[in-house]
């Protein structure tokens, strides 16, 4: 079957362009898929447009679109196992966290659902009983949505899904690395009941495809989350057209344990903030800054459990970690340890390929942890997005606040205490778009999510998720017009 779905069919590559999809687990062939180009995106674009500009979809009743949503939700689960096989094949993960993932997309959609049909506008009191002001939210337009590798089916329908609910029409860009879980979701859109148009599929380069969504002047909104360079870059050529842009760039996240926190919870959540997916977590916690009284007793028990963390093939129920999801992130990764060595910081463990035959045809990296670190190294404060823990140490309250701060990003960030208004003074001085207390890394379709600084602009899902997606338009009505003479002569 052909993979790039314009128009409402699915078609092959205009210049018949192809790429192999590759298992990081063992490099063998999952799938070949179509690999597009600007004349690909160039007519998916003029699709969206046209779908746009004729109300295919704006056009339909609140309850209508919820409804297609709802079904999208049905369809999920239905396909649950299939979905979650496939994103573990494609990333390298595991079974249990590609189900997962397919159950948070499910309540993603299922919220959107219900916010489509929730947001009728609002009246505006104009003091004067002649005049029926109001304010009435309608759809952006075209959507360009450029999703990342490591969690390809999640963030895209965080974008997605209330992009549907508010009306637009869109293009879908997902990472060519790790396309196949958006194939499928654009299977079930398309299931669902979405018109021909609405929603339309590009796999390609970014530096093709993405370059064209991003620079087209039939383009209204671009959607993207991804790394700070592209990100900037994206923001900067955006603005030719002045069009809208909600980017989600990333973050190194501090992870801040104090003297009186639950020793078995915090060290569990820390492990898991840093490790899981192999650090491949644009919020993970991937600086853990501890207490200095607490710090010996704290990283020592850390690091063994790190050893003992068993990384293999995510299809096995007995792994706990899979590899990373190429060769070239893991070459990234392992410049990363380079650098922390350079720098000065203590390697306590990992910083190297498993030693496992069995893992040898895999992007496998050990679980790494940096000791006697400080903020102003590189691999503090730049993210490696691996299995890479950095250790800081702090003495009271202002400086855990001040080392949490202490960063470029600022999208996420924990706080560990057993002192409640300690726990509510750090949570509010920390300048992180979400900061978790005595936990780490959950998220609800509900609460928006997003960063401060150069985490991004604007936010996914709540209610300012629908909002990214959306333009106010006041309606002022003059019931009684009477004639002004303001030029009587």
């Amino acid at each position: 079957m052909s993979t790039l779905f314009i128009d409402g069919r699915w078609v092959a590559a205009s210049a018949g362009g192809t790429r192999e999809v590759i298992n990081p687990y063992d490099q063998s062939v999952v799938r070949t898929v179509d690999d597009g180009d600007a004349l690909d995106a160039r007519a998916a674009v003029a699709s969206a447009r046209a779908a746009f500009d004729g109300g295919h979809w704006s056009g339909w009743t609140a309850r209508r679109r919820s409804g297609v949503l709802h079904r999208v939700a049905e369809l999920l689960q239905r396909d649950r196992a299939e979905i979650a096989r496939l994103e573990t094949l494609d990333t390298g993960k595991t079974l249990v966290e590609g189900g997962i993932d397919v159950d948070d997309v499910t309540g993603v959609f299922r919220y959107y659902a219900t916010q489509a049909e929730s947001d009728p506008g609002r009246l505006v009191d104009a003091g004067d009983p002649s005049v029926r002001s109001r304010v009435l939210y309608e759809p952006v337009g075209v959507c360009a949505l450029i999703a990342p590798w490591n969690y390809p089916l999640l963030q895209m329908s965080w974008k997605v899904a209330p992009a549907l609910a508010a009306g637009n029409t869109m293009v879908l860009k997902p990472s060519e690395t790790t396309p196949l879980t958006t194939v499928k979701l654009v299977e079930l859109v398309e299931e669902a009941g979405v018109p021909p148009g609405v929603v339309n599929l590009v796999l390609g380069p970014g530096g093709t495809v993405g370059s064209f969504l991003v620079d087209s002047p039939e383009v209204d909104m671009v959607s993207f989350t991804g790394g700070l360079e592209t990100g900037r870059a994206i923001m900067s050529a955006a603005s030719a057209t002045v069009k809208k842009v909600a980017l989600e760039l990333g973050g190194k996240n501090p992870n801040i344990v104090f003297a009186d926190a639950d020793f078995e919870a915090a060290i569990d959540y820390a492990l898991l903030a840093v490790f899981f997916h192999a650090g491949q977590v644009c919020s993970a916690g991937t600086r853990l800054v501890v207490a200095d009284e607490l710090h010996d007793r704290f990283v020592t028990e850390l690091v063994a459990r790190a050893e003992r963390i068993r990384l293999g093939n995510g299809l096995d129920p007995d792994t706990e970690s899979g590899p990373l999801v190429s060769a070239e992130h893991r070459d990234k990764v392992e410049s990363y340890v380079e650098v922390g060595l350079n720098e000065g910081a203590r390697l306590l463990t990992g910083g190297r390929r498993p030693d496992d035959e069995a893992l040898r045809d895999g992007f496998f990296f050990l679980p790494t942890v940096f000791d006697e670190c400080s903020s102003d190294m590189r691999v503090v404060q730049e993210e490696t997005f691996g299995p890479i823990l950095t250790v800081e140490r702090f003495t009271d309250t202002e400086s855990a606040i001040a080392l949490g701060n202490d960063t470029t990003y600022g999208l996420a960030a924990a706080v560990w205490t057993s002192d409640a208004d300690r726990a509510e003074r750090v949570a509010r001085g920390l300048r992180h778009g979400t900061v978790w207390i005595n936990d780490f890394g959950p998220y609800l379709p509900q609460a928006e999510w997003g960063g401060y600084k150069r985490s991004g602009v604007g936010r996914e899902l709540g209610h300012a998720g629908l909002s990214e997606y959306q333009e106010a338009k006041h309606i002022y009505e003059n019931t009684a017009p009477e004639p002004q003479r303001w030029f009587a002569r």
